[in-house]
C-alpha cells in the first residue's frame, strides 16, 4: 500500500541534523498513521508499504539507503548522501492537524 509522507520527528527537534525517528501522515479515510523508521523500513523490505513524498507538486518516492557504517535509513530517490527531501517535512505530528494536512497534491504521469 501506497502512503504519502507528510510529517517527520527527529531524536532532537530542535537540532535539524538529528536523525529522523518516525514518519507519519494520513491514511484515504482521513485517520492519522505513525510509524518508526525501523517499522517503515521493514515494511518496505517485505512489500507490505510503499512511501512517497510531495516536493514541489513532484511525486518523489522514498527508499532504504544504507550508511557506510551499514547503518539503514529512509531517503529519496533524488537525494544523496543526505535525506534532504525528507527533512523539508514539518517536525512532528502536530503537522498533520493543520490546514491543508491533507497532503499535497503531486503530479501524475
Amino acid at each position: 500500500m501506497d502512503h504519502q509522507i507528510l510529517y517527520i520527528c527527529r531524536s532532537d527537534p530542535t537540532d535539524p541534523q538529528e536523525r529522523i525517528t518516525h514518519i507519519g501522515g494520513r491514511n484515504n479515510g482521513g485517520s492519522q498513521w505513525k510509524l518508526s523508521v525501523q517499522a517503515a523500513i521493514a515494511g518496505i523490505d517485505t512489500g507490505q508499504w510503499t512511501f512517497f513524498v510531495c516536493i514541489q507538486k513532484r511525486r518523489i518516492a522514498v527508499v532504504v539507503a544504507a550508511g557506510t557504517s551499514g547503518a539503514r535509513y529512509l531517503t529519496t530517490a533524488v537525494d544523496g548522501e543526505e535525506p534532504n527531501a525528507l527533512l523539508t517535512l514539518p517536525e512532528g505530528s502536530s503537522a498533520t492537524s493543520r490546514k491543508g494536512a491533507e497532503g499535497t497534491r503531486c503530479a501524475t504521469g
